[in-house]
C-alpha cells in the first residue's frame, strides 16, 4: 500500500485479516490493544483502538506513538519498498507505449526497529514471516537478523489461499524451537497465538 499518485498505488494481496483477528483474541483476553491498520475493507474489532495509516513510514511512526507496550505483534505485510516520492496529480500515459520509470526506496524496518529499541522495547514482540519457499529456514533466519522473540510463519505461495483467504498454517519458531501448528480458520490461529502470549506472561 504504497502510493505512486493519489490515483495509483502499488500494494499485495494481504487483507488484513489475520492481524485484526490477533487484535480482537487479544483485546478479549483483557489487553489493552492499539490496531495500527493499513488499507482494508474489515469492521474495526470490538474494544480495540484503531489507528489508520496508509505507508509504512506512517505505521512506523503510528507503532511508536502507542509505546511503551508489554507486546508488540507484527502481522502486517509491509512493503519492503515503496516508490520515491509521491505525485502530486495523476500520471498520464505520454503516448509513448513505455510505462514511466519508478525509483525505489527502501522502507523503514517496523519489526527490527521494535525489536531492537535501547530503550523502551516490549519485552515481547512477535513478527510474522511470509515466505513461499523453506518457510521454516527463512523464519528462523528471520527472527536472528530481525531481533525479536517470535516469528509466526506461514506458506502464501500460489495456491495455498492465505492472502486474503480464511485459513492458514503456521509455524511459531520460539529460541525452544518449532511448533508446527495445525490449519485452521485466521480467527482460530488468532485465539491460540494470544493464549500463548498470555501463558508466556502468566505460565501455568
Amino acid at each position: 500500500y504504497e502510493a505512486i499518485d493519489p490515483v495509483r498505488y502499488l500494494a499485495n494481496r494481504s487483507s488484513g485479516k489475520q492481524g485484526h483477528a490477533i487484535a480482537s483474541a487479544l483485546a478479549k483476553l483483557g489487553a489493552e490493544v492499539v490496531l495500527v491498520a493499513g488499507p482494508n475493507n474489515l469492521p474495526d474489532p470490538g474494544g480495540v483502538q484503531v489507528r489508520a495509516i496508509e505507508s509504512a513510514v506512517q505505521m512506523l511512526a503510528a507503532c511508536e506513538a502507542a509505546l511503551p507496550a508489554d507486546i508488540a505483534v507484527c502481522a502486517a505485510a509491509v512493503a519492503d519498498w515503496r516508490v520515491d516520492g509521491e505525485a502530486g496529480q495523476k500520471i498520464k500515459k505520454d503516448g509513448s507505449g513505455k510505462p514511466p520509470a519508478l525509483a525505489l526506496v527502501e522502507n523503514p524496518d517496523i519489526l527490527k526497529t521494535l525489536s531492537q529499541l535501547n530503550g523502551g522495547r516490549p519485552d515481547l514482540v512477535v513478527g510474522f514471516a511470509a515466505e513461499t519457499e523453506k518457510v521454516v529456514d527463512h523464519a528462523q533466519s528471520k527472527r536472528t537478523r530481525k531481533g525479536c522473540d517470535w516469528i509466526v510463519a506461514n506458506d502464501v505461495g500460489p495456491g495455498t489461499g492465505v492472502m486474503g483467504g480464511d485459513e492458514n498454517t503456521v509455524h511459531l519458531i520460539t529460541a525452544q524451537g518449532v511448533e508446527d501448528w495445525p490449519t485452521m480458520a485466521k480467527d482460530a490461529v488468532a485465539a491460540a497465538l494470544a493464549q500463548r502470549i498470555a501463558d508466556y506472561f502468566e505460565p501455568s
